[in-house]
């Protein structure tokens, strides 16, 4: 969720996917964002400016897009959240598509507190897999 010093949805997702190709490939290009945003890169180009404006990245000659260390916590917080939320629904056996749908869904709105109560929670029925088959067997049976 956007706070005031932090970038809105859109940027998350710019954020998050330049973190990623980083992560891969060792660098990230304006094609390579577009490609896998599936956005055309005038768009790609336009929020680049914006984040650079914004101090989250800079443009380094022959290197591509590099994240500052601001734009590096974001990303890193981002990922955090992502993998809090897919660990989450893992436990309840969603499949990935379902998972991955629901995830891009509700990652932009969800408070840094619930993200962090879904964790605890997900701590829970990981450390408590008794509990969790209580859970899913109360689930079957309520339906």
């Amino acid at each position: 969720m956007a706070t005031p010093s932090s970038p809105g949805q859109s940027a998350e997702d710019y954020l998050e996917r330049i973190h990623e190709l980083i992560e891969e490939k060792g660098y990230a290009r304006v094609v390579d964002i577009a490609s896998s945003l599936q956005v055309k890169q005038a768009s790609v180009t336009s929020m680049v400016q914006k984040l650079g404006e914004l101090g989250y990245l800079n443009y380094e000659k022959y290197r591509g897009l590099v994240l500052t260390e601001k734009g590096k916590q974001v990303a890193t917080n981002i990922q955090k959240r992502h993998e809090t939320l897919s660990r989450f629904f893992s436990l309840f056996g969603l499949d990935r598509e379902t998972q991955k749908e629901d995830i891009e869904g509700i990652e932009h709105h969800l408070s840094p507190e619930t993200v962090e109560v879904l964790a605890d929670l997900a701590r829970f029925f990981e450390e408590s897999p008794e509990t969790l088959k209580q859970f899913l067997k109360s689930r079957k049976q309520s339906k």
